[in-house]
């Protein structure tokens, strides 16, 4: 009896121990469900299935904007992953252009998508994989801008703002077809992740309580993650991250000698900073070595100030719309025609989002200093985007960089660099909508003070919910959501979805070095795009420049099948040849089809609508 006895307490005891143990649990999972990032983060991905609508309704059948561009980039990210699960050492050195080395340095690489890539084979796959980018690097762009705008101290209203306007400008609508020009996210939240790590913001400066090298080093991370996307935006960013370096050093130096002591800088954010830094630097470098080695042997590929000026946009064009836009596209019909290159120039951020970065200029909770710092940022990323347009040959702006920065003759598209302008009117709209919210601003994500001055550290703002003026407070944030509709209604698109480009049965199972007959223009991104079912090795490919020695196979096939042309190709190492008489009309192949073989030891099989030569 007293054994028995002395059980039951512990039958008891246990389910209230575990039934608490659930709630516990289930209270864990609540907050996380309606904590402020998990909203942002899901609501980011709502946005961006909506607002890049109908991409998800067929993820395998349809492409944005073109079949140009956009297979091309579906490539680039299935010989990433390709690569580097296979053969790393070979990354460079693609399976188009062949014999051509560092042919994937030919464009923008989407490296940092690689592995996207390790997942599906084939076009099929590489279409959906590049979908599938396409809608997330819109949420990555507002989350990026969201959590910036947070950090240098803004409301959920004005952060929102600041985070639509960066994923869904109008301008954007025409990049609809260049994945890497969208992929902007990781540089908001790089420069978010610094800042926090800094302990730094807008709002309240510099607070050596809130240092966090964690942050600071993750920072470093993306950033050196967005630079592997590729140059075209990458190398900018650099530069524009050398500069921060540089101002905070000096901040940091003037800081020093105004109060005759040094300020508080943690030896482990010292670390980290230095670390991340390096590792930068050392992805940045690697990634230009293959560009630099394009550059040596093909020097026709260098951008000239001439090229650079044929894609320099008006001012006019910082406020006109692309005609995928569906609230500005036909309004600005009349605008676009005056423009010589409408898909590069125009640039228009947004009117909503002019008027409240205007609106901030004079209302705001950022300090007068940082205000003006702002809008002379705006003027300057506005020239440089501008390219040649503000001062000709003599430009001391973009022409110079082209002439005297290392790098920067590859950034052909001015234009584009209108996203800095559109992230720094983001955040001057932020301090408007910041101070005209009637709640007071709390830090995103507020975590416990360390360190000697702990004690010291201020709470964050708090203010029950109820209380005198409550009811109204909360009708005045509820209008604080006009404007992110209104710059949303701005990112509406009319964008086309076109029908991927098919593969011909006679691409699979091809065996390389092959050429593809067709080998000249759009179609080469195409068959590009086709040779990712087993990636042969192929002659085609498309660049901005031609090759000298894919010049000189494409002239030399032009009788193909003929005694020259055959000889000359199993000279060069080509075993097979395709021709795809659906695409050959105008063509010197048109009709080589039905040429003779007859003597030429070439052997011919039809397969479905293409002929597939075999060589040897």
């Amino acid at each position: 009896m007293g054994e028995v006895g002395e059980a039951a307490p512990v039958d008891v005891a246990g389910p209230p121990a575990t039934a608490g143990r659930g709630r516990a649990v289930a209270d864990r999972l609540a907050r996380f469900a309606r904590h402020e990032w998990t909203l942002a983060v899901l609501g980011s991905l709502v946005l961006a299935v909506v607002l890049t609508w109908p991409t998800v309704r067929d993820l395998t059948g349809t492409i944005p904007q073109d079949v140009g561009d956009p297979t091309l980039q579906a490539w680039q990210v299935a010989w990433g992953g390709h690569a580097v699960l296979t053969n790393p050492t070979q990354l460079w050195h693609s399976n188009t252009f062949w014999p051509e080395p560092y042919t994937y340095a030919y464009s923008d690489t989407l490296l940092g998508y690689a592995p996207f890539g390790f997942f599906g084979d084939g076009p099929v796959a590489a279409v959906a994989r590049y979908n599938l980018l396409y809608v997330l690097v819109h949420a990555l762009a507002f989350v990026g801008a969201y959590a910036l705008s947070r950090q240098l101290g803004a409301g959920w209203a004005g952060a929102a703002v600041a985070g639509a306007s960066f994923a869904y400008a109008p301008w954007k609508l025409a990049q609809a077809g260049h994945l890497h020009v969208l992929s902007v996210g990781g540089i908001a939240l790089a420069l978010a992740m610094l800042a926090r790590g800094h302990g730094w913001s807008l709002r309240h400066g510099y607070r050596p309580e809130r240092v966090r090298p964690g942050w600071a080093g993750a920072g470093w991370a993306v950033a050196a993650w967005q630079v592997s996307l590729g140059f075209g935006i990458g190398l900018p960013f650099a530069y524009a991250l050398a500069l921060l370096c540089l101002g905070a050093a000096g901040g940091y130096g003037w800081s020093w000698w105004r109060r005759r002591r040094r300020p508080a800088f943690g030896r482990r954010l010292l670390v980290a900073d230095l670390a991340g830094g390096v590792f930068f630097a050392g992805v940045t470098l690697l990634m230009a070595a293959p560009y630099f080695e394009v550059v040596a042997r093909h020097p026709d590929g260098r951008r000239t100030v001439e090229q650079i000026a044929m894609f320099s946009p008006p001012l006019r064009g910082f406020l006109t719309a692309p005609p995928e836009s569906w609230l500005w596209g036909e309004r600005h019909e009349t605008a676009r025609a005056s423009l010589s290159f409408a898909g590069e120039m125009t640039l228009l951020p947004g009117m909503v989002l002019i008027g409240l970065a205007a609106a901030g200029l004079f209302v705001s909770a950022w300090r007068v200093r940082h205000r003006v710092a702002l809008a002379v940022g705006v003027l300057v990323t506005v020239a440089l985007a501008a390219g040649s347009t503000l001062g000709g040959d003599g430009d001391p702006g973009y022409v110079t960089l082209v002439e005297h920065v290392p790098g920067w003759d590859g950034v052909r598209t001015p234009g584009r660099l209108v996203l800095w302008t559109t992230l720094l009117l983001g955040v001057l709209a932020a301090g408007a909508l910041t101070f005209s919210d009637p709640e007071p601003v709390r830090d995103p994500a507020p975590e416990p003070a360390s360190g000697p001055d702990a004690a010291s550290a201020p709470e964050p703002a708090s203010e029950p919910a109820g209380g005198p003026g409550g009811g109204w407070r909360r009708w005045a944030r509820l209008v604080l959501v006009l404007p992110v509709l209104l710059v949303l209604a701005e990112g509406v698109n009319r964008t086309p979805h076109v029908p991927a480009p098919v593969a011909p049965a006679a691409m699979h199972g091809l065996r390389g070095p092959a050429l593809v007959l067709p080998s000249d223009g759009i179609r080469e991104f195409h068959v590009m795009l086709w040779s990712t079912d087993g990636f042969p090795k192929i002659v085609n490919g498309l660049a901005s420049f031609v090759p000298a020695k894919q010049q000189e196979i494409r002239a030399a096939s032009a009788g193909f099948p003929d005694a020259a042309s055959v000889a000359y190709l199993r000279g060069v190492g080509v075993r097979t040849v395709v021709v795809l008489p659906a695409y050959t009309a105008g063509t010197p192949w048109q009709g080589a089809e039905t040429r003779p073989v007859d003597g030429l030891g070439v052997r011919r099989e039809a397969v479905g609508d293409g002929y597939v030569y075999h060589l040897d």
